[in-house]
């Protein structure tokens, strides 16, 4: 099977593409221009690289021509600053988005797997655990973009028959997340504690979150590439909330020595407590979250370690 990723050279990614290639898929990685590989890929490994801007057709149409699948990976913003130029999220994402559709239509490309934002889609909870049936009711940009494209997904399905799973991930962690770009809590406060810098805290350290290893992402998307039911929309997370007090703490263990905490005022736009039920995933892509959060963290670490020290 032929793959084009948008966005496969990045941490998430990168795991994904590294994953399907040990599966024996054909890739073809579409990155920003001036972005190098990842890394050095083998000779039996069947890899395209390819820079192109998002917003132009004819890259598109050149990324998109002979594949079977389409992985849709790319964002322009992040969470936290996406409200800053709501304008610039709509027209760098939502309009990117749509014209990847219009070339998989010229194509003939007939699935696309999404990622979206279990983190802020559905908002404020109403209830906990939150399943796939949970009012959308994003406070973010970031997240209303996200969802717009979900609809678009479901239009294009209706319309041309393009079949399109979104999975919409909690809150994603491990080896090669990006550290420059301050997404995450257990990347920033993994390469602080390691740098001795203190770890900024907005709020009282209550905030919850779902986090799930980045390998266990890869492998919903694997189990999504081969799905052939009637489902387009799932939870993938670990089901478990994590407040930050308790996230510094397992650190600590992990790393074997005391982190300095600096507690600043809540910010309005982060939910309390998010954590997501994942039992649909469970039920109809047969996943399940395998990476416990004391092994990933290990892991993690380990790997950050090892790349301050080069």
């Amino acid at each position: 099977m032929k793959c084009v990723i948008f966005g496969g050279g990045g941490f998430i990614g990168s795991t994904i593409a590294d994953r399907f290639l040990k599966e024996g898929y054909q890739l073809r990685i579409f990155e920003r221009p001036r972005v190098e590989p990842y890394r050095k890929f083998a000779d039996n490994e069947a890899v395209e690289w390819m820079t192109g801007d998002i917003l132009s057709n004819h890259d598109l149409n050149a990324a998109i021509e002979g594949m079977d699948v389409v992985l849709h990976l790319v964002s322009t913003t992040l969470p936290k600053n996406s409200n800053d130029d709501p304008i610039y999220d709509v027209q760098s994402n939502v309009v990117g988005s749509l014209q990847m559709l219009h070339a998989m239509v010229a194509n003939k490309v007939q699935k696309i797997i999404f990622i979206s934002s279990g983190g802020t889609v559905y908002g404020t909870p109403h209830y906990l655990p939150i399943d796939e049936q949970h009012p959308t009711n994003p406070l973010v940009s970031y997240g209303i973009t996200k969802l717009t494209i979900e609809k678009y997904l479901q239009m294009f399905e209706s319309l041309h028959g393009i079949k399109a799973i979104t999975l919409r991930v909690a809150n994603p962690y491990g080896e090669r997340q990006r550290i420059e770009t301050a997404q995450g809590a257990v990347g920033v406060f993994l390469h602080r504690a390691l740098k001795d810098t203190p770890i900024e805290i907005w709020g009282d350290g209550s905030v919850t979150r779902d986090y799930i290893h980045i390998s266990d992402v890869a492998e919903a998307f694997l189990q999504a590439i081969n799905y052939t039911g009637t489902k387009r929309t799932f939870n993938i997370s670990s089901g478990l909330g994590m407040s930050l007090n308790e996230l510094i703490g397992l650190l600590e263990g992990a790393l074997g020595k005391s982190i300095v905490r600096h507690y600043l005022p809540a910010r309005p736009f982060d939910v309390p407590v998010s954590v997501l039920s994942n039992a649909l995933a469970k039920e109809h892509l047969q996943w399940s979250p395998l990476t416990s959060m004391s092994n990933g963290i290990s892991r993690t670490a380990a790997w950050m370690a090892s790349e301050l020290a080069k």
